[in-house]
């Protein structure tokens, strides 16, 4: 059984006349005759009662109808589906981010392009930098939002975003007491705090420069807390357990008891990266077509917030 003989079969059950059928299918009648006596063949049983002057269907010919038209739109669906994936209108999308871009970034990326994909299936997951870093070289992110200087030969990139540092204090510290907005404030003023921040596991670039931040300041601080997300390293802070120094972003966090400062001295940028495989967005593996409309749309954020 073939798909043409099913759309013979369709137009001549509704027609019931081999002139018209053929005519609308735009054939002669010869060619019709055989696809329906091949159709009849494979099903092993009479479709249709024809003479002279008449074409009838018989009652397996009539249960064939239905079933006949729902094989069909099936196999306009499939094909329509793969035409939207190779277009990247379908399918599936895997972005790795971590927990800082929901403050700066990411809905602004996702919203545009999710209203211009509908049918297409954004699968977020949030992830430390160095494990987004190992996904994207198995293969198991698209793409990934991290916060590192150093990219890996073998990745393309897309500066996202580029922020200060600020610090953050419980609000129960002296330094939150003072008139706000609060002052910038020198990090040797901190001495004694003990010091809340990422691990070196999951950000070693920022964790480094951190801590180098820190003894250039002349503070050693007491690094009693390693966390692996900045949001908990704000959370803790705001339950008074330690001083911080957090991407300005984390501002917007909201979490009541954590207050923040602007640095005294200027910092290097807090940087944030889109990563993917390089020529992926290119090449015909993949939600490649996806992959680049999504890179567009980073693109045109990344230009609008500039």
């Amino acid at each position: 059984m073939e798909f043409r003989h099913l759309r013979c079969f369709l137009v001549l059950a509704e027609e019931l006349h081999f002139g018209r059928a053929a005519q609308r299918l735009a054939m002669s009648q010869p060619p019709l005759s055989v696809a329906i006596q091949q159709l009849e063949a494979s099903v092993g049983a009479r479709l249709f009662l024809r003479n002279s002057k008449s074409v009838q269907l018989t009652a397996a010919g009539q249960a064939l109808v239905p079933q006949a038209r729902a094989l069909l739109e099936q196999a306009r669906q499939a094909m329509q589906l793969a035409k939207d994936v190779a277009q990247g209108q379908a399918g599936s999308l895997r972005i790795g981010f971590v927990g800082a871009m929901l403050y700066r970034g990411l809905p602004q990326v996702l919203q545009p392009f999710q209203a211009a994909h509908p049918r297409l299936r954004v699968e977020l997951r949030e992830m430390s930098s160095a494990e987004q870093l190992a996904e994207l070289a198995r293969d198991r992110l698209d793409a990934g939002f991290v916060h590192t200087a150093q990219v890996p030969t073998g990745l393309s990139q897309i500066l996202v975003a580029s922020q200060p540092l600020v610090a953050c204090v419980p609000h129960t510290h002296a330094l939150a007491r003072r008139a706000q907005p609060l002052a910038p404030v020198d990090l040797a003023g901190f001495d004694q705090e003990p010091l809340a921040l990422v691990s070196r596991q999951v950000s070693p670039d920022y964790h480094d420069r951190i801590l180098a931040l820190c003894a250039e300041a002349g503070w050693q601080p007491e690094v009693r807390h390693e966390l692996r997300h900045w949001l908990s390293v704000v959370s803790l802070v705001s339950q008074g357990m330690g001083v911080a120094l957090v991407p300005e972003a984390l501002q917007r966090s909201g979490l009541a008891g954590a207050v923040f400062a602007p640095l005294a001295h200027a910092t290097p940028p807090y940087e944030t990266r889109c990563l993917w495989r390089e020529g992926r967005e290119r090449t015909d593996s993949g939600n490649h077509a996806a992959l680049s409309a999504f890179l567009a749309v980073v693109r045109t954020q990344v230009a609008l917030s500039g």
